[in-house]
């Protein structure tokens, strides 16, 4: 007996819509907001996205309302999905390795929580974040 109100587990599941059970639809934000947390999560990236993006980034985060998929591109087709990504790193890693962690993360996260396959994920690292930065701009907060 079939249960109309079942949702299906994935959007390839072509048996499940075969059987009338309705199909799942994931929104291209939700994608990128999954694999920005999962690039956030990966030791080596201190920020994600461009000048521009962290300038709106510092000013959500002073508002707390956070945008955990600065810095995501995502094209989401029927069963695959492309990524973009662009980070700031942290002084001294090894940017290949950084961003091959980042790559598999996202490739993992996207895979694993959405189900579909990943086709690319191209990491575009635009900065190198220096401890002395966060002195610097600690020491400027302090003068009035």
């Amino acid at each position: 007996m079939n249960n109309p109100t079942s949702p299906t587990l994935s959007p390839t599941s072509s048996s499940a819509a075969a059987a009338g059970r309705g199909k799942t639809v994931i929104n291209d934000a939700v994608v990128a907001k999954i694999a920005g947390i999962a690039a956030r999560e990966v030791s080596g990236v201190h920020a994600l996205g461009g000048g521009a993006a962290r300038a709106l980034g510092a000013i959500r985060d002073a508002l707390n309302t956070t945008d955990v998929s600065q810095g995501i591109s995502v094209e989401v087709g029927e069963t695959q999905v492309a990524a973009d990504v662009t980070i700031v790193a942290e002084y001294p890693v090894a940017l290949q390795d950084v961003a091959d962690r980042v790559r598999s993360a996202v490739i993992g996260a996207i895979e694993d929580l959405v189900g579909m396959d990943v086709t690319e994920v191209n990491v575009t690292i635009n900065d190198v974040h220096l401890p002395s930065d966060d002195k610097d701009q600690k020491a400027e907060a302090r003068v009035q």
